[in-house]
Parts: C-alpha cells; structure tokens; sequence
C-alpha cells in the first residue's frame, strides 16, 4: 500500500474549501437558529418552573380555603347545634309552665267547685235540717210548748254560732 500525497493534499483542501464556504453560508444559520431553538426550550423550561410554582401557591390557597371551608361549616354545625339545644331548652321549659300553670288552674276549678258543692250541700243541709226541726217542733208542740220554746231557743244558739 503506498500512500499518495497528492490525493491526501487534494482532500485535505477540498475539506478546507468546503468548510469555508459551509462556515460562509450554512454554520451561521445553523447555529442561529440553534440558539433560538437553545432559547426557546429555556424560555418554555422558565415557565414551566413558574407554571409550577404557580400551582404549588394554587393547590395551598385551595387547601386553605378547604380547611376554612371545614372550620366554617363546623361551626355551622355547633351553632345549628347550640340553637336547637337552646329551644328544646325553650320549649321544655314552655311545657312545664304550661302544665304549672294549668295545674294551678284545675286546683282553682276544684276548690271554686268544692266551695260551690259544700255551700249546696250546706243550704240542703240547712234545709233538711229546717225539715227535721219542723217535723220534731211539730211533734213537740203538740206533746209539750215548754219543751218547744227551750228547743228553738237551742237550735237558735247551735244556727248562730255556726253562721
């Protein structure tokens, strides 16, 4: 195998030729638009770092509002609690004033009704005994008048301490 220079020197200058003109007119433009395409991938990595930074704060903010969410209805909660606890509270003590106070009105009616009842049962009473006491006047008169006046004047006496 021999080696030719001539060839080797020929193709060495081609080699420099062509990359003069490559450098000339295509390595400009490659490598430009390289750059842009070197920028753009940064930019889009940029905003991707921001995008997610962004949605880190968004997915904080929105548990944050979740939490306040769950607090606010808690309290919600303990509120409509209290509130019904307060008037069953209400009513209960509604009810036992009502029935207080109906109790008081019956032990009312019953008294007014027994005083009614008693006084009836004294006028009939007074009256049996005004019966009685003529049926036995009666008899004594006609058996005996001295024993009649001592009578009336006894059963005078008994009426008037009563009254």
């Amino acid at each position: 195998m021999t080696i030719l220079w001539e060839n080797i020197l020929i193709t060495i200058l081609a080699f420099g030729v062509l990359y003069w003109l490559l450098n000339k007119f295509a390595f400009g433009k490659l490598f430009a638009v390289m750059e842009k395409r070197r920028e753009l991938v940064q930019n889009q990595l940029e905003e991707a770092k921001q995008t997610r930074e962004q949605a880190t704060v968004y997915v904080e903010e929105q548990k944050e509002a979740l939490k306040q969410a769950r607090q606010d209805a808690f309290e919600i909660i303990e509120l409509a609690k209290s509130n019904s606890s307060k008037q069953a509270h209400d009513l209960l003590d509604q009810a036992k004033q009502d029935a207080t106070r109906l109790k008081e009105e019956a032990v009312r009616d019953i008294e007014s009704e027994r005083t009614k009842a008693v006084e009836a049962l004294r006028g009939e009473i007074g009256a049996f005994s005004v019966n009685i006491a003529s049926k036995l006047i009666e008899r004594e008169v006609e058996s005996n008048p001295a024993e009649q006046e001592k009578l009336i004047g006894q059963y005078l006496k008994e009426v008037g301490s009563r009254s």
